[in-house]
């Protein structure tokens, strides 16, 4: 029983919560406009969650993310309200992130400092540059290009529902397009190969010839250009930046990864695990709002699902660790 809840249980529990929702609410949780706005509301989400999977194959974590895409939109909208087009602004917002994955890159792999203390750390650093760069305001109104805005608007019309176009947004074939990409890093190139093998034993691959250092540094790239997408996203989809628009993406998003590895068999971090682990999240805070339940018990019960699968897995472990040892 616990190795088919070990295998299975995670995405038994999203089919579960699926079908409460859907008996709950009728009328609008299963209707194809909710799950296309599902999908565009957990696309910054979504492209975060997938980089920090890079830097989880490896055993770090990345915690100034949210951070991070806070300072890349404030950047991207300052630069706006300068008077800087499209393109400049969000390049100077995706050079921000690529610096701040440098930083943390060089301050884990190169100084040798826990990645924990590291991030935590840049998160206040890129925190106050946010709140620098922003003069602590929201930027918005005419300060936004319409033609910016109008990108999170709009996206692919794939046919009708109810006589009206469907349109799968472009900032969920982003995030999408962010997983594929992630996926073909993770398990087509021998890089991916690499920085599985210093998540399996760091030292081992060192021995083997792997550039470990190098390659951790690497991976902190993947999120900082990652929160900075996210970041210019959320201020296409809002139509304007604040210093604190991403605050809540780092913690779902290690959340998501996490709840993904309860779904794989070896416990490893997997991309596509990650898509599920964000899913589930979504679903839970989109039916859970529909239903009008207040925020702070929404995360007492996503809090409590994630404990759940995450003891459920260790279980799972732990009874297939026993089996091995009495054979």
């Amino acid at each position: 029983m616990i190795g088919f809840l070990r295998s299975y249980g995670t995405l038994a529990g999203m089919v579960g919560i699926i079908l409460v929702f859907w008996i709950a609410l009728p009328d609008t949780f299963m209707t194809a406009r909710n799950w296309l706005n599902i999908s565009q509301q957990l696309s910054m989400l979504i492209v975060v969650a997938a980089t920090m999977t890079v830097v989880m194959v490896t055993g770090d974590f990345d915690l100034s993310v949210g951070a991070m895409a806070s300072l890349a939109g404030v950047v991207a909208a300052t630069l706006f309200q300068l008077g800087f087009g499209i393109p400049a602004a969000i390049g100077a917002a995706l050079l921000t992130g690529f610096l701040g994955g440098v930083v943390n890159g060089v301050l884990v792999s190169l100084l040798g400092i826990l990645p924990f203390v590291a991030t935590l750390a840049t998160l206040t650093m890129f925190s106050g540059a946010a709140f620098i760069v922003s003069g602590g305001k929201t930027i918005s109104g005419k300060a936004i290009p319409e033609a910016f805005a109008a990108f999170a608007r709009r996206g692919l019309e794939i046919g009708t529902i109810a006589d009206r176009p469907a349109v799968v947004p472009w900032l969920t074939l982003l995030a999408l397009g962010t997983v594929g990409l992630v996926w073909i890093v993770l398990r087509k190139l021998p890089y991916g190969r690499r920085l599985h093998a210093i998540g399996s034993n760091a030292e081992a691959a060192r021995l083997a010839g792997v550039n470990v250092a190098g390659l951790r540094l690497s991976v902190f790239l993947f999120t900082g250009v990652g929160a900075a997408v996210a970041g210019v996203m959320y201020a296409a989809r809002v139509a304007s930046a604040n210093p604190t628009q991403g605050d809540g993406l780092m913690l779902t998003a290690i959340a998501a990864v996490f709840l993904g590895m309860t779904v794989t068999r070896n416990g490893q971090p997997s991309v596509l695990a990650t898509l599920a682990g964000v899913t589930i999240l979504g679903v839970m805070d989109n039916g859970l709002t529909q239903l009008r339940v207040d925020s702070y018990v929404r995360d007492v019960l996503v809090g409590a699902i994630i404990l759940a699968a995450v003891s459920i897995s260790a279980l799972g472990r732990r009874a297939a660790g026993t089996r091995q040892d009495r054979t």
